[in-house]
């Protein structure tokens, strides 16, 4: 509200969305919105609207006709929101309109994605500073909940901040107990969790085919949970989630696909099957676990096989620089590209024809593009689920005399008008089975009627798709003028190893609490010690036990015949709790072994 860039990190959970929201409904103009993940957006002004507030997306699934419109109506339309994904920046044809915008400020999502040391870098996020080229200079809100110092630093570098201006919320969560648990039977250590906790959870796995493998296991013995991931249709994943916030399901099984933007209040733990590639994703699924603040429970499930699996991933995940030259080129073939040409070409790609036709592992080309990706020569977006869209384009004047024509097309327009609203102004999504069973049609008949009424330039009608999109962000260079940076290419390499071998060391340490070691990954320096982290559990019922205290005290003693100490100096040394210690030294003072001066600890010989 003060006008001054600023970067908010807070923990998963912690209302970032709001930190932009209500700025923007108090303040004159549009606020944009830039946000690399098209599902979220699209929900994020569903739940806008259904509030009454005018908002706009414009992603990279739209037509050039709904671009143009959405932008024309952030223009004169009086919107308070326009939602872009991350390439649309880069565009002609809104830079063109940006620039007759009354903006207020921009705010940047899931803003760790523009910087090359966090674990989701996207080189577009690095053309929203230039965004103030055709609007002058106006304030940028960026927003994230996983950033380490060096992350954040860059962050507000990239985003070109007059001066280092940082929010940061505690990242300590009192009510959520991390447990990590070494099992070489998870199947039975996920069950027990299950059957042991009432509410709702969260399993997340790697792979779409354990996912629905773990949730028939888990209804087999009794636990009612369903599969979701990036491969069922948009309308049925919608239906899952349905089931699972109302607690009709008690437990999701999911990729990383799920949970981003999700508000549960309830849910009682959160599961890793498999081991994340990263703290930073595995502090954000964590966090969706006890936002009511009740007791909660976030469980990482490991053996050595992860361990070999993490590492294995670093090799599939990089591939060698010539292949990544070699599948550069058979991109831009694939589509029919030529030399010098295909500047943001979008297209519907399939990665399993794609790697059918040039005989490749599709696992080891898909990551080969998005390394393209990372370095911004292209753009594979998420899987698409985009509904059938129509607008009117005639005004009501002539579509009326079209009605009079005909009495089955007015019979059926008249339905569209009733079912929908402002097909004259915007394209609007529509559900052609939905359709045909409110006008007791099938639905063969009304994609008919739809294509009719297009062919008779009445609406614009772009049938729905499911595909992820290709889009080239520049033109393609010749075999011998196009290489792959090693400087960049090794960076990025020694911060994928550094980010996977953060996670190996917090699975195997069993020394430091739990919630400390993730709140000081991220930079929080004090902490204080959860108390219910399956460390701090384990110490405590250590320190219960008589032989441990006689060890102890042996320690110190050891450690007090050498020299005077502090408690700070023998915390340290011992590695341990601080209160354990001084209740302990407190013991043995008043028995006469030990005298404390001050800060000194000083044994009686």
């Amino acid at each position: 509200m003060s006008k001054q860039d600023t970067l908010a990190l807070l923990p998963t959970g912690g209302g970032k969305s709001l930190c932009f929201q209500i700025p923007a409904l108090m303040q004159e103009g549009i606020c944009i919105v830039v946000s690399p993940l098209i599902a979220l957006m699209k929900d994020q002004v569903e739940n806008l609207r259904n509030r009454g507030v005018k908002a706009l997306v414009v992603h990279s699934g739209m037509s050039a006709n709904e671009v143009d419109a959405a932008l024309d109506n952030a223009i004169y339309g009086s919107y308070k929101f326009l939602y872009l994904s991350p390439e649309r920046l880069r565009t002609e044809m809104f830079k063109t309109r940006v620039s007759k915008m009354n903006v207020s400020f921009i705010a940047v999502d899931e803003a760790h994605c523009i910087s090359q040391w966090g674990y989701d870098f996207r080189p577009d996020y690095l053309l929203i500073k230039e965004i103030q080229e055709y609007t002058g200079k106006i304030p940028i809100v960026a927003l994230t909940a996983t950033a380490t110092p060096e992350v954040t630093l860059d962050i507000m570098n990239k985003l070109g901040f007059e001066k280092p201006n940082l929010i940061k919320g505690n990242f300590e969560r009192e009510n959520l107990s991390y447990v990590v648990r070494y099992t070489e039977d998870k199947n039975g250590s996920l069950l027990r969790i299950a059957k042991s906790l009432n509410g709702s959870g969260i399993v997340y796995v790697r792979e779409r085919k354990r996912a629905q493998e773990i949730a028939g296991f888990l209804n087999s013995q009794g636990i009612s949970a369903d599969s979701y991931h990036a491969g069922f249709s948009s309308k049925l994943r919608s239906n899952k989630q349905d089931q699972w916030m109302s607690g009709t399901i008690s437990v999701i099984v999911s990729t990383n696909a799920f949970g981003m933007g999700i508000d549960k209040g309830d849910v009682r733990f959160v599961c890793h099957y498999d081991m994340p590639e990263s703290l930073e994703a595995y502090y954000q699924e964590a966090g969706r676990a006890g936002r009511d603040g009740e007791r909660s429970f976030a469980v990482l499930l490991w053996n050595n096989h992860d361990i070999k699996r993490l590492r294995q991933i670093v090799k599939v995940t990089f591939p060698e620089t010539e292949y990544l030259s070699s599948i550069y080129q058979k991109l831009y073939r694939f589509c029919d590209i030529a030399y010098g040409d295909g500047k943001d070409f979008v297209t519907r790609f399939n990665l399993k024809d794609f790697a059918i036709q040039y005989k490749l592992h599709a696992a080891t080309a898909y990551y080969a593009i998005k390394y393209l990706e990372s370095e911004g020569f292209l753009k594979l977006t998420e899987e698409l689920n985009n509904p059938s869209r129509i607008m009117f384009i005639v005004n009501r004047d002539e579509l009326y005399g079209v009605q009079l024509k005909d009495e089955i097309l007015d019979t059926f327009i008249k339905s569209l008008l009733r079912l929908y609203q402002e097909l004259f102004s915007n394209y609007v999504s529509i559900d052609e089975e939905f359709i045909a069973r409110v006008t007791r049609n099938s639905v063969a008949a009304i994609s008919a009627m739809l294509i009719k009424l297009s062919r008779m330039s009445v609406i614009a009608y772009i049938p729905g798709a499911k595909s992820p999109l290709l889009i080239f962000n520049l033109d393609r260079e010749s075999e011998s003028g196009f290489s792959i940076s090693k400087e960049s290419y090794t960076k990025k390499l020694d911060s994928f190893n550094k980010r996977i071998e953060s996670v190996i060391s917090y699975a195997n340490q069993n020394t430091k609490c739990r919630s400390g070691y993730l709140v000081e990954y991220f930079g929080q320096k004090e902490w204080q010690k959860c108390g219910i982290c399956d460390v701090c559990i384990g110490k405590k019922k250590m320190q219960e036990s008589a032989g441990y205290q006689q060890e102890v005290e042996r320690k110190l003693i050891e450690l007090l015949i050498e020299s005077p100490r502090t408690l700070s100096e023998l915390t340290l040394l011992l590695n341990d709790d601080t209160k354990y210690y001084l209740e302990l030294l407190r013991n043995m003072a008043d028995r006469g072994g030990i005298k404390i001066e001050g800060d000194i600890i000083i044994l009686i010989k």
